[in-house]
């Protein structure tokens, strides 16, 4: 049976995404096709959609290989989402239906119940599912598929700390879904846009991190080279 290429182009971008497959590294036909279990057919999709999504480029004399972004290009994708994750909640405001509401709520009654007891194992989770949901319900497909990429891409180039107030996260989650169940499109757009900006200041780039340890372990090679 032919596995499709969708199914393969998520599973390399989760790998990506997870650092499996690091920054730069190369991306051959052939050894994808033996890691996920296909034929290079659908990998070869799979990687010019990854291509078009910004996770892959194509060197000369390299071929396929995971992007680098630069601290500029992370910059502006929490930028975009910024802008956009208020859009969609005021979008969701006056389209969402029952359906979308009854899971919203679910997810806020959930979040709200692990962070009450700090539990906190689900909770980023129960995040990324509700946001998700709130994107489904503006009711605008490319919409939605551009929140969804840049939410895999922000995942990539950042690690993410937990609130400081989990208790305090989730109660915005429900003032949204209030406002959305009202029909209130500025309040939503306004309690999204306040709520968006504080997640994103627990964000830090994975990358810099990364050149740091880097330079340190360098630092300390050549310092120890200097003593014999």
């Amino acid at each position: 049976m032919r596995i499709p290429a969708h199914s393969v182009c998520t599973a390399i971008r989760d790998d990506i995404v997870a650092g499996v497959h690091e920054r730069g590294s190369r991306l051959t036909e052939e050894v994808l096709a033996r890691r996920y279990g296909v034929s290079r057919v659908p990998v070869r999709e799979a990687l010019r959609t990854l291509e078009a999504e910004g996770f892959v480029v194509t060197r000369r004399h390299a071929g396929a290989c995971v992007a680098e972004p630069t601290e500029h290009e992370a910059a502006d994708l929490m930028e975009m989402r910024l802008l956009l994750e208020p859009l969609g909640a005021a979008r969701a405001a006056q389209r969402r239906t029952e359906a979308h509401l009854k899971v919203l709520r679910g997810l806020v009654r959930l979040g709200q119940e692990r962070a009450r007891s700090g539990n906190s194992a689900d909770l980023r989770a129960l995040g990324g599912w509700f946001h998700e949901t709130l994107a489904q319900a503006s009711g605008s497909p490319s919409l939605t598929a551009m929140l969804t990429q840049l939410r895999h891409k922000i995942a990539w180039m950042y690690a993410v700390e937990a609130p400081p107030s989990p208790v305090e996260s989730w109660a915005e989650h429900g003032a949204i879904v209030d406002a959305v169940a009202r029909g209130d499109g500025e309040r939503a757009r306004a309690v999204t846009a306040v709520h968006t900006e504080r997640a994103a200041a627990a964000h830090r780039l994975r990358f810099r991190r990364a050149a740091e340890r880097v330079r340190t372990s360098q630092h300390a090679v050549n310092t120890s080279g200097g003593r014999h």
